[in-house]
């Protein structure tokens, strides 16, 4: 059955104190909205993110990285379940189902998103929520079950007495319906309770109340629904994040020396056998091969692919770049928007200049293989490195070099007798 989904973003975050909207924060260059799309991209055939507030600003990102998604304007915002009414002109006459989800909750898996749509369809729900276990379930909605153990409603905490805010099982905030069965329940919906808004949550009494079939799927790990409110938040999540990639790395291969000092993105592949040295920091979308060391102290920004058998090492910032199989770049240089190719060597102090401050205009360097580059060398982008080139130490290269030739750009050296002494 097709499934559509709609993503929750049009919330203040008033609690970020940011002039960024909450969904536009980022977790290693990655915005929490991005996070959401992705997770939804593999199971979705369209997605609708509800927006408000700076509603310019996460229309502009959603039509600039997402092909199958739409925003959809909330004005006035009067809650969640006012917020997914205002898809129903979009879907008059669908007949598939609907992924209800949250903009701030990054760290749900898409297999587990595959699972909760599983359970619904086993069950033939009609309406599954996904609820999880919380010790302590403050600022959470409460599932409240019936004496046969079957979903009843859910309850806000606002909204909930003493003996109801002391059950354990929450309101993950997410929830799959049959849009055709549902739909009739957001032009139904009351806004009486503590908030004055029309709560999403109550569409779980209603189709109890129309006697449809309504299921609450409980989520092991409830790290996964971790939602971003604050600063804190967005750390915490962040820490969550990286020790969830790293335990996979590890699994799969690859040596953490030490995890507490290593940062590494979702987005990221490592091959098996490479070693991450500690103070590593590797954020956005990138692929490193087999056998390979990466850093103390080095940092991947993004788009960056790495071959088997190379090196990166402390102090070396990559960005934006293709590096082939056994080349090393040791230690204090930066490549950026370049394409290395294999056995070559980087000389400490390597610069690629591919930034052009006037014209804001980024360059490419190319290197062939077996190119040696001696320390303290700048690259003026755009240049090409011929298959062989050597560049001797402290030059400044700002041409095309052909193959196998030898680059310098070398003052002559000068030595005056006992200068030193005679100064003084």
């Amino acid at each position: 059955m097709e499934i559509k989904s709609v993503i929750l973003a049009a919330g203040k975050g008033t609690r970020m104190k940011s002039d960024t909207p909450k969904v536009l924060h980022k977790i290693f260059e990655k915005t929490l909205l991005g996070y959401v799309l992705d997770n939804v991209k593999n199971i979705t055939t369209e997605d609708f993110v509800i927006v408000g507030h700076h509603a310019e600003e996460v229309t502009e990102f959603v039509n600039k990285n997402y092909n199958n998604a739409k925003t959809v304007l909330q004005s006035p915002q009067l809650g969640t379940g006012h917020a997914v009414s205002m898809v129903c002109p979009y879907l008059e006459n669908y007949k598939g189902q609907v992924l209800i989800l949250c903009g701030d909750t990054p760290l749900i898996k898409e297999e587990t998103l595959k699972a909760f749509i599983e359970y619904h369809n086993s069950k033939n729900s009609d309406l599954t929520v996904m609820s999880t276990i919380f010790e302590n379930p403050t600022n959470y909605g409460r599932i409240i079950r019936d004496t046969d153990n079957t979903l009843k409603y859910i309850v806000e905490e606002k909204d909930a007495t003493q003996a109801q805010k002391a059950v354990k099982e929450v309101n993950a905030g997410i929830y799959i319906l049959n849009w055709d069965k549902i739909k009739p329940a957001f032009s139904q919906l009351t806004s009486n309770n503590a908030q004055g808004e029309y709560y999403l949550t109550d569409i779980i009494a209603w189709g109890k109340k129309n006697n449809l079939n309504v299921n609450a799927f409980i989520l092991e790990n409830s790290d996964e629904i971790y939602g971003i409110n604050s600063r804190k938040n967005l750390a915490e999540a962040t820490k969550i994040m990286n020790i969830r990639k790293l335990s996979e790395l590890m699994d799969n291969g690859v040596t953490i020396v030490d995890p507490d000092s290593t940062w590494i993105s979702e987005d990221t592949e490592v091959g098996a056998d490479t070693i991450i040295y500690p103070a590593t920091y590797i954020e956005g979308k990138n692929k490193i091969g087999k056998n390979c060391k990466i850093g103390p102290c080095a940092h991947l920004r993004g788009n960056v692919e790495i071959a088997d058998n190379c090196k990166i090492g402390n102090f070396v910032e990559v960005k934006n770049s293709k590096i082939n199989h056994s080349t090393n770049a040791g230690h204090l240089s930066y490549i950026g928007d370049s394409e290395l190719g294999a056995n070559i060597n980087i000389g400490a102090g390597t610069i690629t200049a591919n930034y052009n401050p006037i014209t804001k205009v980024k360059s490419k360097t190319i290197m062939k293989d077996h190119v040696k580059i001696g320390s303290n060398t700048v690259i003026v982008a755009p240049a090409t490195l011929e298959e062989g080139v050597n560049v001797g130490a402290g030059s400044v290269i700002t041409k095309d070099i052909p193959s196998w030739a030898l680059a310098l750009t070398r003052a002559p050296l000068k030595i005056l007798t006992d200068w030193v002494k005679k100064a003084n």
